[in-house]
């Protein structure tokens, strides 16, 4: 006999690894980080991040959890949603994936600050002007090698919502609520690179399709035991 995980445990740990990654990201990316960059001054940012490094660290090491957190979110929903298409369960997942490795090579670039911070010797002959403006290129590099996986995201976002649309047993408001968080996702992020000047601040309120999706699954998608699956 195989073993097999129902619906309701496969619904139930998407619904606690995005909820982890609802107290992880904000944290990091909304508190630490900006408390600490400057992205005006690359020698105030360096210095706060000496005299804060600790903090800084625990942002890394919050980040690596949400890594964490979005491989196993794919792989429970995919078992959540594979009964629905098994072929399109998987190619978003693997889009998930996809968006969660652009987010760990991501953030190599704060584990090279993290080295910068340490004072290696082979920055020694470098002047502080030099490696404050290097450690601040890695932060900016950081944060746009993850606005461009959060593209990638937004399309993940859209491929789940259109699967869950399909499902019998997921009520079909939350599809929409995904889809509209996919676009969001996209255009917001797609902002950067070509439309810097448009503001795209609407994407905020349709990211809460995420959070809705999120709670169902922890209220309802727990308690669903219509069947197994391998």
């Amino acid at each position: 006999m195989r073993n097999s995980i129902s619906l309701s445990k496969a619904a139930l740990t998407a619904g606690i690894g995005l909820l982890i990654m609802t107290l992880t990201v904000p944290f990091a990316e909304f508190k630490i980080l900006p408390d600490l960059v400057n992205p005006n001054s690359a020698l105030e940012t360096a210095n706060n991040i000496k005299e804060n490094s600790f903090l800084f660290n625990v942002a890394i090491f919050l980040i690596f959890i949400t890594i964490v957190a979005d491989i196993v979110v794919a792989w429970a929903l995919y078992v959540f949603l594979k009964p629905v298409n098994r072929s399109l369960s998987l190619l978003t997942a693997w889009f998930r994936l996809l968006y969660t490795s652009v987010y760990l090579l991501a953030i190599t670039n704060l584990i090279k600050v993290f080295t910068l911070t340490k004072g290696s010797s082979y920055f020694l002959s470098n002047s502080q002007e030099q490696i404050s403006e290097l450690l601040l290129f890695y932060i900016k590099s950081y944060k746009y090698e993850w606005f461009f996986g959060l593209v990638l995201f937004g399309i993940y976002l859209i491929m789940l919502g259109f699967l869950v649309l399909k499902a019998s047993y997921i009520h079909k408001a939350m599809g929409w609520l995904l889809i509209i968080a996919g676009i969001g996702y996209v255009i917001g992020h797609l902002k950067v690179f070509l439309y810097p000047n448009l503001n795209t601040s609407f994407s905020m309120f349709t990211a809460l399709g995420e959070l809705v999706f999120m709670l169902w699954l922890l209220i309802k998608g727990s308690r669903i035991k219509e069947f197994q699956i391998g």
